[in-house]
């Protein structure tokens, strides 16, 4: 080991780095220094922490050391036994430390003695610890602040948090300090009481009371989330406190005593609660809380009392849109249902689907989006018996969905109406007359995979509604390429130059590359703009049928959406065989009307809608088969060449997939000979691009 002056410098150090160093170096020395070193060791810490002079590193690192000595504490020697007394004297003290890593590391401390000591630690402690939980549970008001400097620093938060200046000083601005803002000694102090759970274990159970619960379900409904997020990691290490004990040959059996089960309704109630939360982090730890809760359980069937509760809100957090939530999540489902996954949804799908519906009302856009998909599933893989009762009231609510002001809403919506119909297009027959023109809202969306969405559900309606349905898609599709002649070079405001309105001059109008251009290089969009996070400081984006978050799509958005559509069509063999009554529309028109819309490129976003076409023709290619196909080849040459070697690296990366996957359709030789036969100016490229890896 090194010189004790040598660790205590590291542990001292102001550099974290150095004092991780420190702790370290004292865990691979401490197992084989003799108990004077020990004793010595331990006299200087609690030295350094008793001198009110030290700096909050230096009472950090010391009580990192302490720690690390704890474990190898030896209770038959006096004097480290009572260096333990004095070091939970001295920890005690300094969970009001006003250095917030000091109050942390003092809690270790304290759970590190329960581990070692017993239960006969948190006994002395619990009255100071659960003081400071309940008398820190509401926060002072701003007359309590102890210096100007403080106020102000605390006034600034506000404001930064509070967004624009139109929104300072609004109730809003105070909600959202009370939610993200730091609560004083409060959540260390409750970190300090999980540390001496998880220091217990079993041990703890005879502590577990109604008084220790209703306090700690206290703060699973407090206005700051982060308090919220630790209190459910307290009921985390509470449940799993009586998870398991040792019988009398030493192996891990279920407590039949187990004083979780006689409050086990209260605790799927606030875990219920905490699973629906609008902060992710706390749908995290509720659903830390919830796995421990549900395994703590003796057996499936004393379970199923609480899935009731429990059960719609982890398999909606499946498809939450956080990670680390929907992990965990299908984890948890994995855990918990095994291959009953499908039988329990379905023996439970009334509490499911009123707990979906009701998800679908959230103010957090991420799960009214993990609703959709959630009810989507249902349509897919639950028994069409079980779920057809509930057809009516779930498209309904798609419908509602379907005019969300969140995108990410409106596709999953989408999406959720294409499976519903597809598995139920009897029930579903009678929504479609509202249901198409939102289909087709979405397939002309500013937002490119809404418009993929929107065909794939219409590609749906068309399988299962028939020859109809599909020309009438068709039509559309012919119709939507066809308007792109009506877009313009760009908005209003790049149409032209404004002093030629005051002049009556005329000058020419800028037009794809250089409008696109001028519109990125515009300040006024890209400046003093709303800003929007993933989490719930976002501005609330409403249900309302009002589209304040939408714009009319435009005809390139449209025609986009249209492709996407016509490689949809193209996958169903009788569309791509049959003819409507009016012969001139087929899939072979409607692959003509994308052909011609190619040509056009007077329009910014014109290599956008290249890129698209590159990607879809090869689906529509495998869909005509080979002979159907060549017979329309060679009228897209011209379009996937020049966006083989257009600037744009999305579009030339999707040209260069696209001929690599048409020349192992065709052939390589066919398709070298028909872009020759077109022009043979090409061949130079297409043999360079066989050399040249895609993006």
């Amino acid at each position: 080991m090194n010189s004790i002056e040598d660790v205590l410098a590291l542990l001292c150090s102001k550099l974290k780095l150095e004092r991780d160093k420190g702790v370290a170096e004292l865990i691979k020395a401490v197992p084989t220094c003799c108990d004077a070193d020990r004793f010595n060791f331990g006299s200087r810490l609690l030295q350094l922490l008793s001198d009110p002079e030290s700096e909050w590193e230096v009472k950090h690192g010391c009580l990192l050391g302490a720690k690390a000595l704890l474990t190898h504490l030896n209770l038959e020697n006096e004097r480290e036994v009572e260096f333990a007394q004095k070091i939970k004297s001295v920890a005690q003290a300094l969970l009001t430390d006003v250095e917030v890593r000091v109050r942390l590391a003092a809690g270790e401390v304290l759970g590190s003695l329960c581990a070692k000591l017993g239960a006969d630690v948190y006994l002395d402690s619990k009255e100071c610890v659960l003081n400071l939980i309940q008398t820190n549970l509401e926060r002072q008001v701003a007359e309590d602040v102890s210096s100007r400097q403080e106020q102000q620093e605390t006034e600034k938060l506000m404001e930064k948090l509070a967004g624009p200046p139109q929104r300072r000083n609004s109730a809003d601005a105070a909600q959202i300090f009370h939610d993200t803002a730091g609560w004083k000694n409060l959540e260390t102090s409750m970190k300090c009481l999980q540390a001496m759970i998880d220091g217990c274990g079993a041990n703890f159970q005879p502590f577990v009371d109604q008084e220790l619960l209703d306090l700690t379900f206290l703060t699973l409904t407090h206005t700051n989330r982060f308090v919220r997020e630790t209190g459910f990691y307290v009921c985390a290490s509470l449940v799993a406190c009586g998870n398991t004990a040792q019988d009398a040959e030493g192996r891990d059996s279920v407590s039949e005593v187990n004083p979780i089960f006689a409050f086990g309704h209260q605790f799927s109630l606030h875990l219920g609660n905490g699973l629906a939360d609008n902060w992710s982090q706390v749908r995290l730890s509720a659903s830390v809380a919830t796995r421990k809760f549900l395994l703590s359980l003796p057996s499936a069937q004393v379970r199923e009392h609480f899935y009731p509760v429990l059960l719609p809100r982890m398999c909606l957090n499946r498809y939450y849109v956080a990670e680390g939530v929907r992990i965990f999540s299908q984890e948890t489902w994995r855990q918990i249902a095994g291959t009953e996954g499908k039988e329990l949804v379905q023996k439970y799908i009334q509490n499911v689907v009123d707990y979906y519906i009701l998800a679908t009302e959230s103010d957090n856009h991420a799960v009214r989006e993990a609703a959709c998909a959630c009810i989507a599933e249902l349509g897919s893989k639950i028994r069409p018996e079980a779920v057809r009762p509930y057809v009516d009231r779930l498209l309904s609510t798609l419908l509602t969905c379907f005019n969300d002001d969140s995108w990410p809403v409106r596709d999953a919506a989408c999406v959720a109406c294409g499976n519903f119909i597809a598995c139920f297009p009897e029930e579903s027959r009678g929504s479609m007359p509202s249901l198409y023109p939102l289909f087709f809202r979405n397939l002309g969306d500013a937002i490119p995979s809404v418009r993929q969405g929107g065909a794939a559900a219409l590609g749906s309606c068309a399988k299962v509604y028939g020859k109809e349905a599909a020309f009438m898609m068709l039509s559309r599709a012919i119709e939507g390429l066809s308007d792109l002649q009506n877009q313009p070079s760009d908005t209003e405001k790049y149409n032209s130059d404004p002093s030629d309105k005051e002049t009556g001059r005329t000058s020419p109008l800028p037009f794809g590359v250089a409008a696109k251009r001028l519109r990125d290089n515009d300040l006024d969009l890209h400046s003093n703009q709303q800003m929007y996070s993933c989490g719930s400081l976002a501005p609330k984006m409403g249900r309302g049928c009002d589209q304040k978050f939408q714009r009319p799509p435009q005809p390139w958005e449209m025609a986009d959406g249209c492709v996407h559509l016509i490689a949809e069509l193209s996958q169903i063999p009788w569309v791509v065989n049959a003819t409507s009554e009016n012969s001139e529309i087929n899939i072979i028109t409607a692959i003509n009307a994308i052909s011609a819309a190619c040509n056009l490129k007077h329009y910014a976003y014109h290599l956008a809608f290249h890129e698209t076409v590159c990607k879809q023709l090869p689906v529509i290619a495998r869909g005509l088969g080979k002979k159907g196909f060549k017979a329309v080849v060679a009228d897209f040459f011209d379009a996937i060449f020049y966006s083989l070697e257009c600037e744009n690296a999305l579009t030339s990366s999707a040209a260069s997939q696209c001929l690599n996957q048409l020349g192992t359709f065709l052939g390589p030789s066919i398709l070298r000979g028909r872009v020759e036969q077109h022009n043979p100016n090409f061949v130079s490229h297409l043999d360079a691009n066989v050399f040249i890896a895609p993006l």
